[in-house]
């Protein structure tokens, strides 16, 4: 059978001009100001993670130590450390947690890179692409199984069932994702559930459990698990926008497999929650069957009708929410910190909306 050939836009549109006239994000989103209010935390962190692969076997220890050598932000553990420090002060205990979430968070990657066939993360090779995916899952379950290994160590046992916790819930989340794949039926509150679980899990541990640790308030434990979880999703529709229209050069990764595998994100799911039956039927032909063109005109219907708009939107509603949690802790320079992440995120993304 052929593929179809549906045409969302007027034929005197060429590809060409479409994709020239999408709006893109060519450049990386810069949280060094406000992460270099914690530079010399940061910097134990890599050397703990670094640390690390020293407790693997020497046969798989290479093969860690390219999963542990990220360009990345940091932003998991960096969310731990101003935490600590907004609600109380740092202790050693937040550097173990910093580190336990971020080798978490490595894990998932190199599992997702599998499951979508991604070739770059961060600007290099993934894991998949070097070594294929039978060696990759078992590299993700080593970093997963080390984290939770590491969890057992905190004098307060409530600690680690937290953290096993999260890392169930980005796992159901993750399954979740995979399985409503192509499910043109998913509504938007069920979308912001599941990346509430996948991504919203961590965040929301990270700053909720540091607090915790400081033996804080209930009502500012409260706070910083709410800052994460709007952080966290507010960032998962922000990474599901850069699948649409970043570059390779601004995210440092393969961009544009969430389509091409199914992922139905928010700007899509805005266009499909607007179309009648017609034209859902329409918009799965192309989802399961179009071809790069199709997809590509695609894309310019869910820009013209406000999908990409809408989704930066939300953005800016939940970073908002994660500014006004953070009103009950005391004014200090590290909750302006925290305040300026969102703010930064705000001001990256809103050339999109």
């Amino acid at each position: 059978m052929s593929k179809p050939k549906a045409s969302l836009l007027p034929g005197d549109i060429s590809l060409d001009s479409l994709q020239r006239a999408f709006p893109t994000l060519t450049q990386k989103l810069d949280l060094r100001r406000q992460l270099d209010t914690i530079k010399p935390d940061l910097d134990k962190i890599e050397e703990r993670l670094r640390f690390q692969v020293q407790e693997f076997d020497p046969g798989i220890s290479g093969y860690v130590s390219y999963a542990l050598d990220s360009n990345g932000k940091r932003i998991r553990p960096a969310l731990v450390l101003l935490a600590a420090h907004a609600s109380g002060k740092s202790a050693p205990q937040h550097v173990d947690l910093a580190v336990v979430v971020e080798l978490i968070h490595l894990a998932t990657l190199v599992h997702d890179d599998i499951m979508d066939g991604a070739t770059k993360r961060r600007g290099k090779p993934t894991a998949f692409a070097k070594w294929g995916a039978e060696l990759s899952v078992l590299l993700g379950d080593c970093l997963f199984c080390h984290a939770l290994k590491l969890s057992s160590n905190f004098s307060d046992p409530s600690i680690g069932r937290r953290i096993a916790d999260a890392a169930n819930e980005v796992c159901s989340g993750e399954i979740l994702q995979t399985q409503r794949r192509f499910d043109l039926k998913m509504s938007i509150p069920e979308y912001i559930k599941i990346i509430s679980m996948k991504t919203g899990a961590l965040f929301r541990i990270s700053t909720e459990l540091a607090a915790v640790l400081n033996e804080c308030r209930p009502d500012e434990v409260l706070a910083l698990r709410n800052y994460g979880e709007y952080l966290g999703i507010a960032y998962q529709i922000y990474d599901d926008c850069l699948d649409l229209v970043g570059t390779e050069g601004s995210t440092g990764k393969t961009v544009g497999t969430d389509l091409a595998k199914g992922k139905l994100t928010l700007p899509l799911l805005h266009v499909l929650s607007q179309s009648n039956a017609t034209e859902q039927s329409r918009l799965h032909q192309i989802i399961l069957h179009g071809t790069v063109e199709n997809r590509t005109e695609l894309l310019a219907q869910v820009i013209e009708r406000g999908g990409l708009k809408n989704a930066v939107r939300r953005i800016h509603h939940y970073l908002d929410q994660a500014v006004a949690s953070l009103q009950v802790l005391p004014k200090t320079g590290y909750r302006e910190t925290l305040v300026g992440i969102p703010r930064a995120v705000a001001e990256h993304v809103a050339t999109l909306g």
